[in-house]
């Protein structure tokens, strides 16, 4: 697994009976292997993982798998409240065919620092599967501290680290740290520009669900050090991608997509799509950006440079 790029986030996609719409989902699909995404990530926050059922998670991740034939890896993430269930899904994950796990520390109980290295560890032992670990104290509450990685360092398929701390200096701060051991993804849209910079070597984005080619625009054109396009097109794309940052990003991004067409607005509730003046309010949001969508320069061809700055 080479963790470095740009790996949407998907969203699952639903019909108007709550099934799994997999033509809708392959829509979406072919939109970003056509921009040049760089892998794919199935059942996170976006995806409505804490709504999924197993049974839905291994179709959903078949049909990928089978979409993809190999073009990227696909990534499945874990989110739950058992050492026992996590494990269980990550023999899973690889039977299925994914090619690397995403992992969250445990659901609903706030672990303490002994509790959060053991889980990660007993997910880890039970899989050869190369693992990229969340770590989203915002949302999820418990955070994984430089100390745990600093205990995490010797166990091989832990691999990277989806940065999602919303402080930027977290990114220097592992560097300082632990060098290049654990590769950095940025996973809030809304500092990805600002974290490659300082050294991240990817992107697991959001908004890219509705936009690929602009996000992927964006990483290509700083990794190759064209920093003032890829600031421009950043600039345009900062409305859109606060979007991300909201506890409904879920409903906003597929609006977005839906307005973009690659999508459908369907969520599974609890979640239940927007109305009257919200919806409005996003619409608009979306609209005017989709108004003056920039022409975006070449990116598909560019080199990536040592180091960006």
């Amino acid at each position: 697994m080479d963790w470095k790029g740009v790996f949407p986030a998907l969203t699952t996609k639903f019909d108007s009976n709550d099934q799994l719409d997999l033509p809708a989902f392959e829509n979406n699909l072919s939109a970003q292997l056509e921009a040049g995404v760089d892998g794919i990530i199935l059942g996170g926050t976006l995806g409505e993982s804490s709504v999924l059922t197993l049974e839905e998670k291994e179709i959903l991740v078949k049909f990928c798998v089978e979409k993809v034939a190999g073009a990227v890896p696909v990534v499945m993430n874990i989110a739950e409240g058992s050492t026992r269930e996590a494990v269980t899904q990550a023999k899973l994950a690889k039977e299925w065919g994914t090619r690397g796990l995403m992992l969250l520390p445990p659901m609903r109980y706030k672990s303490d620092h002994r509790e959060t290295v053991e889980y990660f560890k007993a997910v880890a032992s039970a899989t050869d599967l190369p693992i990229i670990l969340y770590n989203n104290p915002v949302d999820y509450k418990t955070e994984i501290t430089l100390a745990m990685f600093d205990e995490l360092v010797d166990v091989p398929t832990i691999q990277a680290v989806k940065e999602s701390t919303r402080d930027v200096t977290n990114v220097t701060r592992m560097i300082n740290r632990f060098g290049d051991r654990f590769k950095l993804l940025c996973g809030v849209d809304t500092l990805a520009l600002e974290e490659l910079l300082l050294g991240a070597q990817g992107w697991v984005a959001g908004l890219v669900c509705a936009f690929p080619a602009e996000t992927v625009a964006i990483y290509k054109l700083v990794k190759g050090g064209k920093i003032e396009e890829a600031v421009t097109v950043y600039r345009w794309f900062m409305p859109l991608l606060e979007l991300d940052i909201h506890a409904k990003l879920v409903q906003y991004i597929k609006l977005a997509e839906t307005q973009a067409g690659i999508g459908t607005e369907y969520v599974r509730a609890p979640r239940l799509t927007l109305v009257g003046k919200e919806r409005e309010q996003i619409l608009k949001l979306i609209n005017d950006a989709l108004a003056v969508r920039p022409a975006l320069p070449e990116y598909h061809t560019l080199e990536e440079k040592a180091f960006a700055i």
